[in-house]
């Protein structure tokens, strides 16, 4: 299994990269890549976006993704859906799972929050099976924090 990640330095190194920047794409831009090269054993990390009532690719790391997603659709769709974290062990068991990389085998997906609204996603892949964890789940329900704090 992969290595295990220092949430509270990717955590400062977020806010350092974000902090005083009122640019929304360039955050969530430079979000996506530190998130890219931090975490062991993903193969696409990326951000979509709420517009007009569907989820749209945003800022990512990786192969190129689909572009729209519906509301209940796959596993972003399901985390706007319920408003809550999906964490698939094997997507390949989600019913409706939208395989934009064939590659791809466990997937976690956070709602991101603005003004008390889901505002979009945050979408990580990996090719590993079970590769995301409890604390994996914990380190970037605090990485979404600092986004919603910075939208």
């Amino acid at each position: 299994m992969c290595k295990a990640v220092n949430y509270s330095l990717l955590l400062q190194q977020l806010r350092a990269l974000t902090e005083d920047v009122p640019y929304e794409t360039a955050n969530l831009a430079n979000a996506s890549a530190l998130l890219w090269q931090t975490l062991p054993d993903i193969n696409w990390v990326g951000f979509y976006t709420m517009e007009k009532g569907e989820l749209v690719l945003g800022p990512f790391q990786g192969k190129p993704a689909c572009v729209r997603i519906s509301v209940g659709r796959g596993v972003c769709g399901t985390a706007v859906a319920e408003d809550r974290v999906q964490l698939v062990y094997n997507v390949h068991d989600f019913p409706g799972h939208i395989a934009c990389d064939s590659a791809s085998n466990s997937e976690i997906v956070l709602p991101i929050h603005k003004n008390g609204e889901i505002w979009g996603v945050l979408d990580i892949d990996s090719p590993l099976i079970g590769r995301f964890t409890q604390e994996d789940r914990m380190g970037l329900e605090q990485v979404v924090a600092v986004l919603e704090g910075i939208l």
